[in-house]
């Protein structure tokens, strides 16, 4: 679903919910930011679907590799 909006995932974590067996708590990490068009849509489509969904947050992009430690 998320693919198909063309939205990575940096990181998917599952932990199981404690007392529910069977049941688990997933942590994803996207790539771009919540203001994006495609991420917007692929969270509202998370939001129906999911027993409970939370925004954590959303971060700037780091440097590159290549300019970082750069002294001018």
């Amino acid at each position: 679903m998320l693919s198909a909006k063309g939205i990575n995932l940096a990181k998917i974590e599952s932990r199981p919910i404690k007392g529910k067996q069977w049941k688990y708590l997933f942590f994803m990490d996207l790539v771009g930011h919540i203001e994006e068009p495609a991420i917007k849509e692929g969270c509202s489509i998370l939001q129906q679907i999911c027993a409970h969904y939370e925004w954590l947050g959303s971060y700037p992009k780091a440097e590159s590799s290549d300019t970082v430690g750069e002294h001018v």
